[in-house]
């Protein structure tokens, strides 16, 4: 017995007394183009009675490996992470590529999990935003042996993967010149806590420590940082600049002869002016401030923030450049041996001199304390 033919779009059109191309366009909700209501009605009940079944659409399993580029961030409150994502997203979106955005808020728990999620969701590339934490260092190892992994880092770790790299030490001391070439000698330095997992705030301090010490001036720099709970809790808006704020809070209760404090990035930086304000201490009048990473508020007018720009969006930019390259590598073989190719990419970072910073004030050291 033969087999049952094969109901067509054409036997349907035959049946509706229409076209072959307005019954596909019908059937396949094509909303752009419109019929009147009794051609649609004409098309499908044709269709039914003639048990007409739509094909499925092929789906290509490669489409989203092909497309999909996960970024590990550690805190989307402070701008400078936000930063290095438009640099990412800006050239992303030029190739085609989407993201996914995993925000670890610096939880083991959360950055294991979305390590585990990289299986199921098949990336061409993955990029890190920060160095990964120690006990996950194999597994992005691991993962950069399939895929192509690059990560935004201190210049002083060591991976085995593609690096945009930052000297920390470099920033300190960049800061710690400045001052010391304007006259300042009693300095604090505001940070995060500093602990082990977060070797680049550490590099950072210590670049700074360094050219006060090599003045001979190193036991005049208070460093105060934050408890090393603040990184366990859940990164909330205003976290960086409650460490400035609070902790200049403590410093100027403890401290009545700095002239100059400095926050590890500008979010700090920018708690360190309120507390300022607050206590009626004019900048930099009275006390000079400084930050680090040139984000998009230093440079407004109310802030004029002294600052660090060591080019941020450009290193979003590049580490999806340095993705991008190495799918083209694999994609195009001109020979037998898969090539293996390392990236490192610096740029030098400037300073950047707005109204925070000045001269010290002549007779700072006798400046009453303020109830």
């Amino acid at each position: 017995m033969a087999g049952k033919k094969k109901v067509t779009s054409t036997d349907i059109a035959r049946a509706a007394g229409v076209s072959q191309a307005t019954v596909s366009m019908v059937l396949n909700r094509k909303y752009n183009v419109s019929f009147s209501k009794e051609t649609v009605r004409k098309v499908e009940e044709a269709a039914k009675e003639l048990g007409y079944v739509l094909p499925k659409r092929k789906v290509r399993k490669e489409s989203r490996r092909e497309k999909l580029l996960v970024v590990f961030c550690s805190n989307l409150t402070n701008p400078y992470y936000v930063m290095l994502l438009q640099g990412i997203e800006l050239r992303a979106k030029e190739q085609g590529y989407g993201l996914f955005v995993c925000n670890t808020q610096r939880d083991l728990r959360m950055e294991e999990r979305y390590l585990k999620m990289m299986n199921e969701l098949h990336p061409v590339g993955i990029i890190y935003t920060c160095n990964p934490s120690h006990c996950f260092m194999d597994t992005v190892e691991k993962l950069a042996e399939e895929i192509p992994v690059v990560i935004v880092n201190n210049q002083n770790e060591h991976l085995n993967v593609d690096a945009v790299e930052l000297d920390n030490s470099k920033l300190g001391r960049i800061m710690a010149r400045h001052l010391l070439e304007l006259g300042h000698r009693k300095v604090a330095y505001i940070a995060p806590p500093l602990t082990v997992r977060q070797k680049q705030r550490s590099k950072r301090v210590e670049g700074f420590l360094k050219e006060f010490e090599k003045a001979g001036l190193r036991d005049q720099v208070i460093i105060k940082a934050a408890d090393e709970e603040i990184d366990l809790d859940i990164a909330h808006i205003d976290s960086e600049y409650k460490i400035g704020y609070d902790l200049t809070k403590e410093l100027l209760a403890e401290q009545q002869d700095v002239t100059a404090i400095v926050g590890l990035n500008d979010m700090i930086a920018f708690g360190i002016l309120d507390a300022l304000q607050e206590a009626k201490l004019k900048v930099p009048g009275d006390v000079s401030v400084m930050g680090c990473d040139n984000t998009l508020f230093a440079s407004m007018h109310k802030m004029s923030l002294t600052t660090i720009e060591h080019f941020v969006i450009f290193k979003g930019r590049d580490a999806c450049d340095i993705i991008m390259k190495k799918i083209d590598s694999r994609r195009e073989k001109y020979t037998d041996v898969e090539p293996i190719s390392t990236y490192h990419v610096e740029y030098e970072p400037r300073l950047i001199v707005r109204g925070t910073t000045s001269y010290p004030k002549s007779g700072t050291k006798s400046r009453k304390k303020k109830n």
